[in-house]
């Protein structure tokens, strides 16, 4: 009797863990195609929280919500072109093209087209994981899910109503509050050369180079050769407007990046180092990040995209888009190219770069004015990429769409995302435990 009862008690566990299992092992190990060693540094990571958890497991995510028919989705030809990531640690400042120090969404890499309830909901559930983090209570949580939501829901309004403009519309130290504003203060005071004093130094020869680290190190000789040669391809792939003098692109060092990001472990990641302007002894140097990318996860479970993919079948092209997408004014540096049969995205290492970290959201207020601002933001980047950027995918002005969607009740739309989002924070949270014990008995070994 007792067998049988913890048969009852444990099958749903045991199901549960089976599920992790495959989905683990189909993306990271046949999607992704990381080795043991890569996999290992990964799910070490993503055993710190169930926050991290969740950041690195973006497959799981999809694998469970698009089974589940929600009511508000937009028809299914009239997609968003969506985030695909949005998670409270994907926003940051960062300089923009007109030099002015922003706050916007800072990752493209699982850009993708499709229902832009996906985007809202995973953030949702990032914003409960992250109040729990904190100590929030649940009542607390949903508070601050409504708080993002109906900020996005006003800001789309806006949007319709002509109050805003998605094409010209940024988030700076003028038009923000709380830790945002506080983040993108500190930010102006910042130096151009901050971040080259940070990970780079005049050599014995007078030449900058890196300074090598546990994040930042040598690449060996094949991989630099490699990746000298490439500076043409990089070149070709830049807008016209964009382009400088080919000599602009001259590179002087480069180093493998490592430690940071959650999903994109094991994926390779190069820091390089240009000459910038001539005239400027060095100051004018500029870093590039060089970042693999393979197909997003989304694409993977939601409707196939023909004519998509048929303009964005490079990997490190269709991210590069949907940055200039989302983008007022994207990082003139933008670029792509192939190495070795990988594909991979080219973007300024900002100087300016910072998020506002989860850690420092002390009170129920921060939090607030950090998650409405998020959500002003998401906004933005749903109803930028549309028609008026992209007349080949887009026939429909995305913002009506989905106001269309949500129809006239929003405390219903609302309270559905907020159930959602809270429900699947305790899978989540329950996923975790069982990550950790799978991790424990097949990788630990």
């Amino acid at each position: 009797m007792e067998a049988l009862l913890n048969r009852v008690k444990d099958t749903r566990e045991v199901l549960r863990k089976l599920v992790i299992d495959t989905v683990l092992n189909e993306f990271d190990g046949h999607c992704m195609a990381l080795s043991d060693e890569k996999r290992k540094m990964k799910y070490t990571k993503m055993m710190e929280s169930p926050f991290r958890f969740f950041r690195g497991s973006a497959y799981l995510f999809y694998y469970d919500m698009s089974k589940i028919p929600f009511s508000f989705h937009t028809s299914i030809d009239k997609p968003t072109w969506i985030q695909g990531d949005l998670h409270m640690e994907n926003f940051g400042a960062f300089q923009n093209e007109k030099g002015e120090i922003v706050y916007d969404v800072n990752d493209f890499d699982e850009g993708y087209i499709g229902s832009y309830l996906y985007d809202l909901i995973r953030m949702s559930v990032s914003i409960a994981l992250s109040c729990e983090a904190q100590g929030l209570s649940n009542h607390e949580q949903q508070r601050q899910i409504k708080a993002y939501i109906d900020a996005y829901y006003h800001q789309l309004k806006r949007f319709k109503k002509g109050k805003d403009d998605p094409f010209s519309l940024t988030f700076t130290e003028q038009n923000t509050k709380g830790p945002v504003k506080k983040v993108l203060k500190k930010l102006g005071k910042r130096q151009r050369d901050h971040l080259l004093k940070d990970i780079t130094y005049i050599n014995n020869e007078g030449k900058r180079v890196f300074s090598w680290s546990e994040e930042i190190e040598p690449v060996s000789f094949e991989e630099s050769t490699m990746l000298k040669t490439l500076t043409e391809n990089y070149f070709h792939s830049l807008d016209i407007e964009d382009k400088k003098d080919f000599s602009f692109y001259t590179i002087k060092d480069i180093a493998r990046k490592h430690g940071t990001g959650t999903a994109s472990i094991g994926l390779d990641r190069y820091y390089i180092l240009i000459e910038g302007e001539k005239d400027a002894n060095g100051v004018d140097d500029l870093v590039l990040e060089v970042k693999e990318v393979r197909t997003p996860i989304p694409a993977y479970f939601l409707p196939y995209r023909e004519k998509f993919w048929k303009k964005y079948d490079h990997q490190g092209k269709r991210v590069v888009a949907t940055q200039k997408a989302m983008h007022h004014l994207e990082d003139p540096y933008l670029g792509y190219l192939t190495i070795d049969g990988r594909e991979f995205y080219v973007r300024e290492r900002s100087p300016y770069k910072k998020k506002v970290k989860i850690t420092s959201l002390l009170t129920s207020e921060d939090f607030e004015a950090t998650v409405q601002i998020m959500g002003k933001v998401t906004a933005k980047i749903h109803a930028r990429a549309d028609v008026n950027t992209e007349n080949e995918l887009f026939n429909h002005e995305s913002e009506e769409e989905i106001l269309n969607a949500i129809g006239q009740d929003f405390e219903t739309f609302c309270n559905q995302i907020i159930f959602v989002s809270m429900a699947y924070k305790e899978q989540v949270n329950q996923d975790y435990d069982l990550f950790c014990t799978w991790v424990s008995e097949k990788w630990n070994d």
